[in-house]
């Protein structure tokens, strides 16, 4: 991922140059290999790059270096993402076509000379783009995101600018020069042609939510074995990288999945790299030694250089989530990385984190505090892309307040809800927290293909009870959150099953609580000693709308009004709360289900 700044519409976009590279400087943190600025005639691009794609320094013009310009120089692209379906997009625009880089965005460009704005839906993989058109007139600028919002983008207009249209990664580089800002809907793309904004991503079970005739209510039995083998497609695509990459790794089922499948592939890799190597060293062993190494070229060596993936956790001392991804890391083979961290660091990294995130909104806080610290460590070895396991939860019902959905129909209008919802949340988080030390993180369960199936499937198969009322399958296993999923890898093949039982079969734990109990605790503590009574007595006062509701959030709500004073700022953000018309606590914490705690009880006995 990268950052970019756009600005269209402008006067006299060459005087203002100096001003938007400065503006475009807060996002280099997100782009700390590059940075390139395109000034068109009423344009400004700006991209901050890191390089995972197109990666060879041996000659400039064979980077994925941007602003990207066209053949004929009349169409500039500035993108942020991973199009992981590149090299085949490449084979469908032509031979004609000359690329001018090894980048998997270049591609964009014949794709818009060829299809318009119909570009979108051909793309898979997570982007947001700022296209300028300069061959028309007036100059045409297409924005777009990708369809769940992995990536972070942001629209805003200025009142002291009226008729540009401004472009950012992320609010920071916005907030002083717009007095309107907006997140850019998720799939969705903007033309300045017409000055709308058109959703391009419609997917079977869209509608979903919709209370009317008009809900697409899904009735499809689940299919475990095409469960399975669109996740393993969804890892492996995004094992795209000419970079060292390595899995986040809690130990719960989600990021326990999705490293056991990439560990599997990148084995592949692994033999298949092996194989080739065996047969250049039979044909060495076969002809004169090599000087270089006097003619021991050792089986051992080639064995030796076998790429093993590398597992990352972290967690105060002794947390559920450390001692759980150790024991999946063991069980993987991965190369593992814990780091223990103190309530104090995360307490003191708390106005950075806000900074970067840009929202109040307190589950996204607690879970990104320590990402956020775990990110830095992972960018200081060199890794610069890692696998998360973002989006199950929303895609299968996976957080315990789901327990209490009333009926399957709601369940699934849930679901649908918290999908089309998760750029203001999980992918905020696993975005910023991760791009603030420019380390970049790939979903697979938001994978186009993988929600088609899995969001297609009967919520009855996905409804899921706890203590009394629990059920169990013929395996005696428990009818438990995203059952489904569980029971789509509770297989062995090759002889080997993708997890151990106790992993698989793990109960869910929010990020934030995972990492330990004492996490939560501590900024809660702190909040009561930062806010008086007197203070939190007169919150509505000071915020009219969206009023803290504990002393928790009016202490971060407050962090981010010191870092973000404009009020154009505070309404981009959204607060993550489970449903209290299902009888669910307002506190996002996994804790405050009951289940949770009775849960563990029965496991105890």
């Amino acid at each position: 991922m990268c950052g970019i700044l756009a600005v269209h519409g402008l006067e006299k976009p060459s005087q203002d140059r100096a001003r938007f590279i400065a503006q475009s400087k807060k996002l280099r943190h997100r782009g700390p290999d590059w940075s390139g600025c395109y000034v068109g005639q009423k344009s400004i691009l700006v991209h901050e790059r890191l390089a995972i794609v197109g990666v060879d320094l041996s000659l400039y013009l064979d980077t994925g270096a941007q602003p990207l310009v066209s053949e004929n120089g009349k169409v500039i692209l500035a993108v942020n993402g991973e199009i992981y379906n590149h090299i085949a997009l490449r084979e469908t625009v032509g031979p004609d076509v000359k690329f001018k880089t090894h980048s998997d965005c270049e591609v964009i460009i014949p794709l818009y000379q060829k299809h318009d704005t119909d570009l979108c839906n051909l793309l898979d993989g997570m982007f947001s783009f700022v296209l300028l058109d300069e061959s028309v007139t007036p100059p045409r600028i297409i924005a777009a995101r990708d369809p769940i919002g992995i990536t972070t983008l942001y629209q805003g207009w200025s009142s002291q600018r009226p008729g540009a249209v401004f472009f950012a990664s992320e609010l920071k580089a916005l907030v002083d020069d717009c007095d309107k800002i907006i997140s850019f809907p998720p799939g969705h793309f903007y033309d300045s042609k017409t000055d709308t904004t058109t959703r391009y991503y419609k997917p079977t079970w869209w509608n979903g939510d919709l209370d009317g005739p008009e809900a697409t209510i899904p009735d499809s039995p689940a299919n475990l074995t095409l469960i399975r083998e669109t996740l393993e497609a969804a890892v492996r695509k995004r094992l795209m990288s000419e970079v060292p990459y390595g899995v986040l790794l809690s130990g719960g089922l989600d990021s326990s999945l999705i490293a056991s499948i990439a560990a599997r592939e990148t084995e592949k890799v692994a033999q298949a790299q092996y194989e080739l190597r065996k047969k250049k060293l039979q044909e060495i062993s076969s002809g004169p030694p090599s000087p270089s190494s006097n003619g021991l070229v050792t089986e051992e060596a080639t064995l030796a250089s076998w790429p093993q993936l590398h597992s990352f956790s972290i967690g105060l001392e002794n947390s559920p989530d450390l001692l759980a991804a150790r024991k999946a890391a063991h069980y993987l083979g991965t190369v593992h990385h814990e780091y223990v961290f103190t309530v104090q660091e995360g307490l003191d990294a708390l106005p950075e984190v806000i900074y970067h995130l840009e929202t109040y909104d307190v589950t996204t806080v607690r879970a990104s505090t320590p990402m956020y610290l775990l990110s830095r460590k992972i960018k200081a070895m060199g890794v610069k892309m890692v696998l998360s396991g973002e989006g199950s939860d929303e895609i299968l019902g996976g957080y315990l307040y789901f327990h209490a959905a009333p009926d399957a129909r709601s369940f699934h209008q849930e679901c649908v809800k918290r999908v089309k919802n998760l750029h203001t949340a999980d992918c905020l988080r696993a975005n910023k927290s991760t791009m603030a030390w420019g380390l970049e993180a790939r979903v697979p369960f938001l994978d186009k293909a993988f929600l088609e199936v899995a969001m297609n499937v009967d919520a009855k198969e996905k409804q899921f009870s706890k203590g009394s009322q629990q059920t169990f399958d013929e395996d005696g296993h428990p009818k438990m959150e995203k059952y489904i999923l569980r029971k789509a890898f509770d297989c062995a093949p090759g002889g080997k099953p993708f997890l151990p039982k106790s992993i698989l079969w793990r109960q869910k734990e929010q990020f934030s609580d995972g990492v330990g109990y004492s996490w939560i605790d501590g900024m809660k503590e702190q909040a009561a000693e930062a806010i008086s009574d007197e203070a939190f007595a007169k919150r509505a006062e000071r915020w009219p709308e969206d009023t803290p509701d504990t002393k928790e959030g009016y202490f971060i709500r407050q962090i981010f009004d010191d870092l973000f004073p404009s009020k154009t700022a505070a309404e981009t953000a959204v607060r993550w709360i489970p449903r209290g018309d299902w009888g669910c606590s307002s506190d996002p914490s996994g804790r405050s289900v009951s289940i949770h705690n009775a849960a563990y009880a029965a496991t105890d006995e």
